[in-house]
Formats: structure tokens, sequence, C-alpha cells
């Protein structure tokens, strides 16, 4: 394949609505209407605004999923869930999704990971004691239990037991409909990825021990937002196959652009979570630990250790499309640039949740 023929594939199709789908985008996109400011310095690209319509439609299933159907919140809660815009971000993360009935996979998806996140770890309630065997029974509902016929019934009937597991009971019913035999498995196993990496955090939050940047960074290799990409082909409606899946060099990229997208969380979150209660790690306070810098150098440290993880995951992401010119891979590719783009976009004006610390 010659070069030029590679750049096309990377910069995805032209024409007509088809901007949202390019791999690599240097053009500039419209203007957004919010008002929040980029890290300075951060690597991203800019992207093009969400159709509105999308946007309320998912914002309005998903508020009468979580909390008319499964209860999944409070009443009092109903502010922070309008606050987190899940529509927003699923609309401007899956722009290639054939209907909302497909945003709606990842909507329901994404607020259940959330809720067990603040549910169990977190912001209402949650406690490193015990974090094991909630999640454990948590991950059944991902991961249906298959058990002798006298304990099946009470399995069952704890899945409605609380409101992470109903959640995560609810989303993942919805997606097993939509999703292959291997996408079913793929996301199994993000999850175990995930909750893996909720326990190492919380196995040091109680030891109260500081973990070297690498550790860390280990950790957050676990404990990010790889199962949010790793379903953009079911999002789509298509499957990339299990084979082009499994190849060691899209795992590779995969793995690269849900750490990068993890580090924007850090960057964004930073000063929310410095405002709490407690003690909580991200990359910029294990670097001014570890390595001994002010708040200000560690936080650009971090800008610049996700900006290499950024540069990576595009060089990876095309090299292998080089190496595998595949339209399924073409096109999965994409979305995962695309839905790297959105999860930077969402974080940067989501000013409801986030500012940014006062260091330039």
């Amino acid at each position: 394949m010659s070069t030029e023929a590679m750049r096309r594939i990377l910069r995805g199709p032209s024409g007509l609505g088809t901007a949202s789908l390019h791999l690599a985008r240097r053009e500039e996109a419209p203007a957004s209407p919010r008002t929040g400011s980029p890290v300075p310095g951060l690597y991203h690209h800019p992207v093009a605004e969400p159709d509105p319509e999308r946007v309320a439609e998912v914002d309005r299933r998903a508020k009468t999923w979580a909390i008319d159907e499964i209860e999944l919140y409070p009443p009092e809660w109903e502010e922070q869930f309008d606050g987190f815009g899940v529509g927003r971000y699923m609309a401007i993360c899956h722009p290639d999704a054939p209907t909302v009935d497909h945003l709606m996979i990842a909507a329901r998806l994404m607020v259940a990971e959330n809720a067990v996140d603040d549910y169990y770890c977190e912001d209402h309630g949650g406690s490193p004691i015990g974090l094991g065997g909630r999640l454990l029974l948590a991950h059944t509902a991902i991961d249906p239990l298959h058990t002798v016929r006298e304990y099946a019934q009470p399995w069952t009937e704890s899945l409605r037991a609380d409101a992470p597991r109903r959640a995560y009971s609810s989303a993942m019913d919805h997606f097993l409909q939509a999703a292959t035999a291997s996408q079913r498995d793929r996301f199994r196993h993000d999850i175990a990825r995930l909750h893996l990496g909720y326990l190492a955090e919380a196995a040091w939050d109680q030891t109260e021990h500081t973990p070297e940047v690498w550790e860390y960074l280990a950790m957050r290799q676990h404990n990010n937002f790889r199962p949010c990409p790793t379903i953009t082909d079911t999002v789509g409606g298509y499957e990339l196959p299990a084979d082009l899946h499994a190849q060691p060099a899209m795992q590779r990229v995969i793995a690269l652009a849900s750490n990068a997208t993890t580090i924007v969380n850090d960057l964004y979150s930073y000063t929310k979570e410095l405002a709490g209660p407690d003690r909580h790690l991200n990359l910029p306070v294990v670097i001014a630990e570890r390595e001994e810098r002010t708040e200000r150098e560690a936080y650009l440290k971090a800008v610049e250790i996700h900006n290499e993880l950024m540069h990576g995951f595009e060089a990876e992401a095309a090299a292998l499309l080089a190496a595998c010119p595949h339209p399924a891979v073409a096109r999965f590719l994409r979305g995962v640039a695309v839905w790297v783009d959105g999860n930077h976009h969402w974080h940067q004006n989501n000013t409801y949740r986030y500012s940014l610390p006062d260091f330039w």
C-alpha cells in the first residue's frame, strides 16, 4: 500500500457527514458553544459539536432508565446526574452510532460503571474496606454465575440487591442484545481489568502507600476508560473480528489510547479531587511525592506523559493500519480515535464537574 493510500484511510471517508470519522484530524472544527478551556500544552484534536437532538434524547432516556426503571440514584442526586452530561458524552464519542438505541448501549454501561465507582469506591459512601467482596458480586452481573440449582435463585435475586448491581445487570442485558459473542467476551475481560485496578488502588489506600510513578501508571492501565472505547464497534453497529482484535499490535493501540484518556481525567479532575475530604491518588500527586516536585512541576510533567501516550497511540495506530489494511481495522481505529478526542472534549467542557488549577 502506498503512503498516500494509507493516509487517505487514516483521514477517513470524505463527504457530507463524515468529518467525525477521521483517525488523524488536523483541520479546525466548529467552535464549541461551551466555555471550558483545554489544559495548556495538552496534545488534543478539536471535534465538531454533536447533534443536539441526539444529546437531548440520550439524556432523557438515560435519566428515565437510571431514576425510574432501576432506581439507581435518589431524587436528591438528580442535579449531579444532569451535570454529568451523559448524552453529550456519548454523542460526541460515538458519532457513527446508527441510532439513538445504539448510543444508549454505551450510555447505560457508562452510567453503570460510574455508579459502581461512586457507590463502592468514592463519592457516595465508597470505601476500600470490603471492596473486593462488593466488586465480585457486582461482577457476576457482567460475567454470570453458573452454579447448582439450589443457589441459582438467591444469586438471581441478589442482582436487585443494590443500585450498582441493578445498573450493571440492566445495562448488560441491553448490551447482550446488540453484541456478538466475541464482543461480549471482550467487554467482560475489560471490566475485569477495571475491577482489578479498583482493588489495587483500594489496597494502596488501606496501607497508605503512595506508589512509584511507574506503579501508578500500571494501575491506571487497568483502572481506566478501556471498557468504553472497546465497545466502539458494537455501538457503531459492526464487529471487529476477534482475531484482529486479539493481535498484540491492536492490544497495544487500545491500551495506549485508554491510558491517555485516563490521564486526561487525572488532569481535569485534579482540583476537584484535591478539594475533597480525603487524599486522592492521581498522576500529578504521585509525581509530586515520589519525585519531590512542586505541584505545578508535577502537573506539567503529567501533561508531558499524556502527550507521549497520545503520540504513541497515533504512531502505533498508523503502523497497524499499514500492516493490516482491513476495512474493519480502519473503522475501529477511527472509532477509538474519535472516542479519545470526544473524551477530552467532554472533560474540557464539563465545567459543572471540573476546573483547572492556576498554574499558568
